[in-house]
């Protein structure tokens, strides 16, 4: 059996306190562990924002210094675990010390890492411009209107698709969408990916629709119509 350290993080510590999420990626790095053939010798766990860098993320500090220490590598469910954002893992890949990503396997290409890191990245982007245009449409129709504790990102969504309620409104919708998954959807399919191998990458990685469903090779498929339109 080969040695290595597990890393779970969840973003609040109301998260640490419930449990919510935790369970499911240590069953997902048990699984893995498993599979390949690994010995979790530790498993860390984190409470705070994957916005953070190294320095402001202790735990996964002590992890990466406890694999290297074993020269084993650090396992963790899913690549969003370590970070959203390309340069963070970038920076781990040329730290040296190896980590895979259990719902990636074993065998992923370095370089798709770093387009699986820029889709979150993108994502957590486009998540942040959503919500800002969400809330400034409902100021625009309600100036005296505060968001309250019950302003959840899917509450947010389901205003904003009330807002843009109407033929018109969403194909201009659908056709911005196609647009900013463009470059992902476009590098996929430039690799010879198929529609359907597209849909379950992105679906892997957690990226909602435009509706915040599942991705469906159809789905690509109307993505990639919109663009060549």
């Amino acid at each position: 059996m080969k040695p290595a350290i597990g890393y779970l993080r969840v973003s609040t510590s109301e998260q640490g306190k419930s449990g919510l999420g935790l369970e499911a990626q240590m069953a997902a790095i048990r699984q893995f562990s498993e599979a390949e053939g690994f010995e979790l010798v530790e498993v860390l766990t984190e409470i705070g924002s994957g916005k953070l860098g190294l320095d402001g993320r202790p735990v996964l500090k002590d992890a990466l210094a406890k694999a290297k220490k074993l020269k084993a590598p650090v396992l963790v469910a899913k690549l969003d675990r370590l970070s959203r954002e390309v340069a963070f893992v970038s920076g781990l890949m040329a730290a040296k010390v190896p980590f895979y990503v259990a719902n990636l396997g074993m065998d992923v290409d370095p370089m798709m890492l770093h387009i699986y890191s820029a889709v979150a990245e993108k994502e957590r982007k486009m998540i942040g411009e959503r919500t800002k245009s969400a809330l400034a449409a409902k100021r625009a129709s309600d100036p005296t209107w505060k968001p309250g504790k019950a302003t959840t990102p899917d509450g947010i969504r389901r205003q904003q698709e009330g807002f843009e309620r109407g033929p018109t409104a969403c194909i201009a919708t659908a056709g911005a969408f196609a647009v900013k998954m463009s470059n992902i959807v476009q590098q996929f399919n430039g690799s010879g990916m198929s529609s359907r191998a597209i849909a379950g990458q992105l679906n892997a990685l957690n990226v909602p629709t435009q509706r915040g469903g599942k991705w469906h090779g159809t789905t690509v498929d109307r993505i990639l119509g919109r663009l060549q339109a």
